[in-house]
């Protein structure tokens, strides 16, 4: 899932060919506010999950991996 949710961004929300890992800082390449509210659209659509406003940080939207790790914890959340 790191990697399909770090491709979501580099071609949907950022539109960019810069190459990016699952560890890239999304910030740094370019993701923003704007951009964010773009992915949890996407998440919910793609991943049936909502993402509170409370897990909204700079920190948890660093990089793929973090996004995704924050998306499993939601499924398995929402799955009890």
């Amino acid at each position: 899932m790191e990697h399909e949710l770090t491709d979501l961004v580099r071609t949907e929300i950022l539109d960019t060919e810069e190459p990016l890992t699952s560890r890239s800082d999304l910030f740094s390449a370019g993701l923003d506010s704007m951009g964010i509210m773009q992915l949890l659209l996407a998440i919910e659509d793609r991943y049936g999950v909502a993402i509170d406003p409370a897990d909204l940080s700079r920190e948890n939207f660093s990089t793929g991996e973090k996004i995704a790790a924050l998306v499993a914890e939601k499924q398995a959340a929402s799955s009890r």
